[in-house]
């Protein structure tokens, strides 16, 4: 395979604008075109003729996805450099009030009587979907009044606090330490002080005191934050509580579920299935353990790697592994990840004030996907790399069902991103030696349990704390934090008095009460389909299968999981279902005991 030459990516934000002025100038633009839609047809609604409304539905998405557009801009702006959150609450303030201006057309969509609603539906197919869902959830819909009064104060409200907690975390910096890896470039060896993605990273580091004093540095620098972050996570479970009242949800969580086209029962019983088998974490720590010759595990240990070799894997190196492993699977996915890389779609080293960890953000139909990485020359960022490249290539398919149909909901979003992590495992573990091998199925295996495991140990602690409507204190969320992690770790690892804070750095707690749940669906959800998919024996039943998952990522949100997931034999709703993802997991953590075993013997031997 030819290898591609690169260093490093920055975004390139003109596919969205090119300019300040041709920004300020769409925006202008959208909200008198907003203004004239609510003009023609607000209270109008029920005036219109079924035939009608596929041109009112496309003006409709043109005009969302013009505010999808501009918010994207200032979202990937504040993101890069988060010391401009007055530039993204500027245009966040202007969209939110041009959107008010077509707030009441789904709201009166559902007023309409039902037979019209189903003429509406059967003359625009394209939008079924889309229109079901928005009838499903009327009940939970309030007054055109109210909403617009909860999309105005909403600035001021718990997105406030959620900016509030990404600028924070941002600006920290955490003590460095000093023993740092040989393969850090001068610069960083020099900084008396590193951010919470290099601080972070050092948990992987080979050396047991550097992992210490990485741990002791991160929880002292939260610590000094921990009020705020605890006031600013009290502030979102007010929210949560507030918004199920309101709108007559059963729990906090339901809300959550009804995004994602799930159902409660399918929820609890995926939830039960993990807690009941939190003995595999225990099983490969224990393990762990005697291959790192240690008599307890602390928790600065989880990543501690089993290849005690620096790791220095250069950003070319870990982007041509990820192509190769696409290419090997289908061109198709190649060809995506070398147009993101070769036009701007991919932004890949750390940078002062750049918001750590990763994301792709999709964008809109008419752009393309943008994505974050922190890229700190470690094996598993090539993984990220992959996971992240994942999420780009579903979101670029689906941008053809167009700006109300492309978003998926949470539980089929990972498919892509964790099933394109596997593509990667499965080509290194073909060309590692025994001892390399050890580690890559140790950090797989690690990769799956916090994925997995640890996803629903953050819902567990979520349940416990939006349980009770009082105001909890930090001592409060340290404890269930702790309660909650022993429960998976048992007593293969001691978590230490520092390790019990570290529930107040975790965003999904905030931008997306709930969130978690997903990467364990969406986990179980691969391991399933990445088995299906091992399971082919000839050329032609891999091409189908590679066929019918292209078109699974290419319907985006344009049908439920249910039906989508149905496409390869599977039943979401089984009980059963879930267990075929944890039988892969125990199939993976056999094999990693096998090869322990095997290098084990050698060395006997020897």
């Amino acid at each position: 395979m030819r290898k591609v030459a690169v260093t490093q990516n920055e975004w390139d934000l003109g596919a969205l604008f090119k300019t300040q002025e041709s920004l300020d100038r769409f925006i202008s633009a959208n909200t008198r075109r907003a203004k004239h839609f609510a003009k023609t047809y607000e209270g109008k609604l029920h005036t219109f003729k079924p035939k009608d409304f596929g041109v009112i539905l496309r003006e409709y998405e043109a005009i969302l996805e013009g505010f999808g557009r501009v918010m994207t801009y200032a979202f990937l702006r504040f993101a890069k450099d988060t010391t401009q959150g007055d530039f993204y609450a500027k245009y966040e303030n202007l969209t939110n009030q041009s959107q008010n201006l077509i707030l009441f057309f789904e709201l009166e969509f559902c007023k309409l009587n039902e037979k019209k609603r189903e003429d509406i539906i059967k003359n625009e197919p394209h939008y079924e979907f889309y229109l079901q869902k928005l009838i499903e959830n009327d009940q939970y819909q309030l007054s055109l009044a109210e909403e617009k009064v909860l999309l105005t104060t909403s600035l001021v409200g718990v997105g406030a606090f959620s900016r509030l907690f990404d600028e924070h975390l941002a600006q920290m910096r955490f003590k460095a330490v000093k023993e740092d890896s040989k393969h850090k470039s001068e610069k960083a060896k020099s900084k008396a002080y590193i951010s919470e993605e290099e601080i972070l990273s050092l948990l992987h580091h080979s050396k047991r005191s550097v992992r210490k004093q990485a741990q002791e540095s991160f929880s002292k620098g939260l610590k000094k934050s921990r009020h705020l972050l605890g006031y600013i996570l009290n502030m979102v479970r007010k929210d949560c509580m507030i918004n199920m009242k309101m709108r007559g949800y059963k729990s906090p969580e339901s809300f959550r579920h009804i995004q994602n086209q799930a159902t409660q029962k399918s929820v609890d019983k995926l939830i039960e299935v993990v807690n009941e088998h939190f003995g595999m974490v225990s099983e490969y720590y224990n393990i762990k353990r005697d291959l790192l010759g240690l008599k307890k595990l602390k928790d600065y240990d989880r990543y501690a790697p089993l290849d005690t070799k620096p790791q220095n894997l250069p950003y070319n190196e870990a982007i041509n592994m990820v192509l190769q492993a696409f290419g090997d699977f289908d061109q198709r996915f190649k060809d995506i990840a070398l147009k993101g890389l070769r036009k701007g779609w991919v932004d890949s080293h750390p940078a002062d004030y750049k918001r750590g960890g990763a994301f792709s953000h999709g964008s809109v139909p008419s752009a393309h996907p943008y994505v974050l990485l922190n890229y700190t020359h470690s094996r598993r960022d090539a993984f990220t790399i992959a996971h992240e490249f994942g999420h780009m290539i579903h979101q670029e398919l689906s941008k053809k069902q167009g700006y109300l149909n492309m978003d998926t909901p949470l539980t089929t979003a990972e498919t892509a991103s964790v099933f394109a992590e596997m593509l990667l495992f499965d080509k290194m573990k073909k060309t590692l030696e025994k001892d390399e091998l050890i580690a890559l199925y140790a950090g797989k295996l690690e990769d799956i349990y916090s994925t997995m495991f640890r996803q629903v140990v953050m819902t567990n602690f979520e349940r416990r704390i939006h349980s009770t409507e009082e105001e909890l204190k930090p001592e409060a969320f340290d404890r269930i934090w702790k309660e909650e992690n022993e429960r998976m770790f048992g007593d293969s690892l001691q978590l230490t008095k520092n390790y019990e804070g570290w529930w107040c750095y975790i965003p999904h707690f905030i931008h997306s009460p709930f969130y978690c749940y997903a990467y364990s669906y969406g986990q179980l959800l691969v391991l399933a389909l990445f088995g299906l998919y091992k399971s082919q024996k000839t050329q032609r039943s891999k091409q189908k299968f590679i066929d019918t998952y292209v078109e699974f990522l290419s319907l985006g949100g344009s049908k439920s999981p249910k039906e989508l997931i149905r496409k390869f034999g599977f039943n979401v709703e089984s009980d059963k279902f879930w267990l075929i993802g944890i039988a892969e997991v125990r199939k993976m953590l056999e094999e990693f005991k096998e090869i322990v075993n095997e290098q084990n013997s050698y060395t006997s031997k020897t």
